[in-house]
């Protein structure tokens, strides 16, 4: 396909519609040819890059100037972004869309729906395209509105290329426009006697006016901008309207809701992007699904979605970014209704979803997720000063870590990524030119030898402008300056694999010296098997329930378990013996679920609950089958003089879990940190600050 720079290849109205009284040498209005686009070598693989509400809220114009726009020149770069965070939490985009809807369903006094149910929401709506001009060439602008020219020259007003097939999904009016519906009147939203929505919606609006105000110079872009923000703002409000008429808003329709945040910080996006001189697109894919999912959809909706779902999604995301030619798509992270619903299906981390399936389709070379820390460290530095930058870590690892409290990237988003043998590296937006943490593909990858290297094709490094940070000079001279003990011989490992080096000679006789001489016994293997991170999660509630009868241990245990599913409680922890089972559980029910639960645990037995509690995990794959490593993590608990509640180990043996009291959790990780990882305080009067590659 053409690029939308290229003007040879766009055919002109004249010549394709018989009759056309026009020029034949007119051509709609095109891309400037100064603006910088994706890299035109045929050989360049596509790089996924994924940037958080956090990130567009804070840094939409270093987004893209210092990080798009350099990895244009040798990568094909597309971007996914989530709903745009406030100057609060409370201000965040999402929180603001589920308070909106939270409002439409508020009660109201009757003087006011008699007062207003006179007030006429115009949700009629007309098929894109239609008008006296038959179109017969079509543009897609910043935004991805098609703008059409008919037989006279005219130019009718611009429409989201929308299938036509998609109208018939469903018994809601046709859409019309990017999202569906004509907004309801401003005079009409702006009444004193309408809802509390209404607030809630001009403060959507106000808050993305002021965004953009701040960020887009040129006026063109900016007052094109303004008028998509109003457009989508005044839908929901029509949207949230009609959903109080009903008075019921359904998973879909929530989808729907949710998914305008996303719009809206994409459209932002693109904007920041084209104002800072980037060839960008808007790309919506809230009709991505496959058709044949939705007309099924009586089939689909109450079971979980199968692996050959994410397959086919994939495949049609990538098919309508190639739409893109050398234009920078900026990718809602919504793609849309879901048999079953988006949130119930998949929950709040469909951006990252999104960005991996992205990835997936396109056999990306990188799935970059962009975030405010510079990646996965041995331990929170917030909370342990010597924490370090782990530059590689296995899969398996960093699920294990989401699940007790790092917040990584959840594991079945990665599971997309990496099923494909496609790299997923955390970098953070403050920091561009730090190497960050890859999450490798291989599962043996941190215990590859440094020497023979890693995928060097997959990994190399080359989606990068800038070189990989964790070189051998790097961490020699970082040893030889601080005096102190050098990094695990673990992060060496993996520190040397993400080199990509394939032989000795790169490696220089300095570094393999300073390796040999190691306190950790680089040349011994039984000596290089250290734990790779430690974390905990706090907010734990500890349930232990003691049977008093004399029963059969399968049915105490399925007792239990019909409680926990009955109330959809998620277990962190769980210890059983025949006739005692301790659970660990995030402590964020209320008072009235947490009593119900306790009322019908103890037809099983007796009950008693221990608040203020947390989970700490020592997490690392060269753990598996290493003698003493529990013994020596809960003798340093005991020298610490750290009570232990309860005690479990994962079946995947790279993870034993422990509860102790909050009180104790700041103190745990640290000596824990010490001790089992042996990463200290280095000098006299120890480090300040994370250690950084």
């Amino acid at each position: 396909m053409a690029s939308p720079a290229d003007t040879s290849s766009v055919e002109s109205p004249a010549s394709s519609s018989p009759g056309s009284s026009r020029s034949a040498s007119y051509s709609p209005p095109r891309t400037p040819p100064n603006l910088h686009q994706n890299s035109i070598n045929p050989s360049s693989k596509w790089l996924i890059q994924k940037f958080g509400g956090t990130s567009v809220g804070k840094f939409p114009t270093k987004i893209a100037t210092d990080i798009v726009a350099n990895y244009l020149d040798n990568n094909k770069v597309a971007i996914v972004c989530s709903a745009r965070s406030g100057s609060t939490k409370a201000l965040g985009t999402t929180s603001l869309l589920l308070k909106a809807a939270s409002e439409a369903l508020s009660p109201q006094p009757k003087s006011h729906l008699k007062s207003s149910s006179s007030d006429k929401v115009n949700c009629t709506t007309s098929s894109p395209g239609t008008g006296a001009n038959t179109p017969t060439t079509s543009y897609r602008g910043l935004f991805g509105r098609t703008y059409h020219y008919g037989s006279d020259g005219s130019q009718s007003p611009p429409t989201s290329p929308k299938s036509q097939s998609r109208s018939s999904r469903s018994s809601s009016p046709q859409r019309n426009g990017l999202f569906g519906f004509t907004p309801i009147n401003n005079s009409e939203a702006k009444k004193t006697n309408m809802p509390d929505f209404h607030a809630t919606v001009d403060l959507i609006k106000e808050e993305h006016f002021k965004a953009a105000r701040g960020s887009v110079r040129d006026p063109e872009i900016l007052s094109e901008l303004e008028e998509e923000i109003d457009r989508d703002c005044e839908w929901l409000r029509s949207y949230l309207y009609a959903a109080k008429i009903i008075d019921e808003i359904s998973a879909r329709s929530k989808d729907n809701i949710i998914g305008l945040g996303e719009k809206l910080a994409c459209k932002l996006m693109a904007a920041v992007l084209r104002d800072q001189g980037i060839d960008a697109e808007y790309v919506s894919l809230d009709d991505i699904v496959p058709d044949s999912y939705l007309i099924d959809e009586a089939e689909h909706g109450g079971k979980i979605l199968g692996q050959d779902f994410y397959d086919d999604l994939a495949k049609a995301m990538a098919q309508r970014l190639e739409q893109c030619g050398r234009r920078v798509p900026v990718v809602t992270g919504f793609f849309g209704p879901v048999p079953g619903s988006l949130l119930a299906q998949i929950g709040r981390g469909y951006t990252d979803l999104c960005s991996a399936l992205l990835a997936a389709g396109l056999d990306a070379t990188e799935l970059q997720i962009w975030k405010e820390v510079d990646g996965i460290f041995t331990a929170d530095p917030r909370k342990v000063p010597t924490a370090r930058l782990i530059p590689v870590i296995s899969p398996d690892e960093a699920a294990e870590l989401t699940y007790y409290g790092s917040e990584v990237v959840h594991p079945f988003v990665m599971e997309q990524a990496i099923r494909r043998r496609i790299p997923i590296r955390i970098k953070n937006v403050d920091n561009p030119t730090g190497g960050g943490t890859v999450i490798h593909p291989d599962p043996d990858a941190e215990s590859v030898h440094p020497l023979n290297g890693g995928d060097s094709q997959r990994a190399s490094g080359a989606a990068s402008p800038v070189p990989e940070p964790a070189s051998p000079g790097t961490l020699n001279s970082y040893t030889v300056a601080h005096g102190g003990a050098p990094p695990s011989p673990s992060l060496l490992n993996r520190s040397l694999s993400s080199t990509r080096t394939s032989s000795v000679s790169s490696l220089n006789s300095s570094m393999l010296s300073a390796l040999k001489q190691s306190p950790y016994g680089f040349d011994d293997p039984n000596n290089r098997r250290l734990p790779t991170a430690v974390t905990i999660k706090e907010n734990i509630l500890v349930i232990n329930v003691h049977s008093n009868r004399k029963s059969v241990s399968h049915g105490f245990l399925a007792g239990i378990f019909g409680t926990l599913d009955k109330f959809g409680i998620v277990v962190d922890l769980i210890s059983t013996s025949e006739v005692h089972v301790s659970m660990a559980i995030g402590d964020g029910m209320g008072k009235r679920v947490l009593d119900r639960l306790t009322n019908e645990l103890r037809r099983s037995g007796a009950v008693s609950i221990h608040r203020e509690m947390a989970i700490l995990s020592l997490v690392g794959k060269q753990m598996r089958n290493m003698v003493g490593i529990a013994g020596k993590m809960f003798a340093t608990l005991a020298d610490g003089n750290v009570n232990i509640e309860m005690i479990s180990q994962g079946a995947s043996e790279i993870n034993i879990s422990c509860v102790i009291e909050a009180r104790d959790s700041v103190k745990a990780l640290n000596i824990i940190h010490q001790s089992c990882l042996m990463i200290r305080p280095e000098g006299p009067r120890g480090r300040i600050g994370p250690w950084l590659f």
